[in-house]
């Protein structure tokens, strides 16, 4: 059997969380659950999941911003927003922060695992393109944003996978470090040398060295 599905579900009703999980579980499904919006925001970045279910109205970081900051760092995963709100500009800012559906509080689980098999299957179906080899024995899927490395997928974070595409975008090029900041932090963010030098230190350990060459004092080059 190959590896379950796996659910990141961010629900601040304790009740409501078990009631998904156990359902969703119980279907088959692996579930990953936080309660509030820093929680969540960490797990997010410690882990890939096939499909993001986030209400709206948590403690911390509510939903629509949750994913907007993980879509601007590089994550596409599919993702339900869970909430009571019904105003229609609400609608409109949950398609805005990189929604792909929306359910309204109270719901039939039935429907929520139509919607998620739904989801699933359209986000598989788009996995057409061919992987792009980036060295021996490492592919990335561009449609699916994963590296793999021997078949199996890497766990990299969301800058680093951003960084990533953006080397591969501009192969035997030159990307200035102001490029690549603009690229990896949003403009709320303060870009940081020390984590962009951990970034390609991490990428360098997958895909080798001699593949991103640092470029004194101006920037780092990708050897295809």
């Amino acid at each position: 059997m190959g590896a379950k599905t796996r659910i990141f579900l961010l629900e601040d009703d304790t009740n409501l969380a078990e009631t998904v999980s156990d359902f969703l579980e119980d279907e088959g499904f692996a579930v990953e659950v936080a309660f509030d919006g820093e929680e969540a925001q960490e797990k997010l970045y410690e882990a890939r999941y096939d499909i993001l279910l986030l209400d709206v109205n948590v403690p911390g970081i509510n939903g629509f911003e949750l994913l907007k900051e993980a879509r601007a760092g590089g994550v596409d995963t599919p993702a339900i927003f869970i909430t009571s709100l019904n105003a229609i500009e609400n609608l409109e800012e949950g398609y805005e922060s990189g929604g792909d559906d929306y359910i309204r509080k109270p719901f039939a689980l039935k429907e929520l695992l139509l919607r998620i098999t739904t989801l699933l299957r359209r986000n598989f179906a788009h996995r057409e393109n061919p992987r792009v080899t980036v060295a021996p024995g490492v592919e990335y899927d561009p449609t699916g944003n994963t590296l793999y490395e021997r078949g199996e997928p890497v766990n990299l974070q969301p800058k680093e996978l951003a960084l990533l595409k953006l080397f591969l975008s501009r192969p035997g090029e030159t990307v200035a470090h102001e490029v690549i900041y603009d690229t990896l932090w949003s403009y709320d963010e303060t870009p940081s040398e020390s984590a962009l030098r951990t970034y390609i230190k991490n990428l360098r350990k997958i895909i080798g060295k001699e593949k991103i060459v640092s470029i004194k004092r101006y920037g780092y080059k990708y050897l295809p």
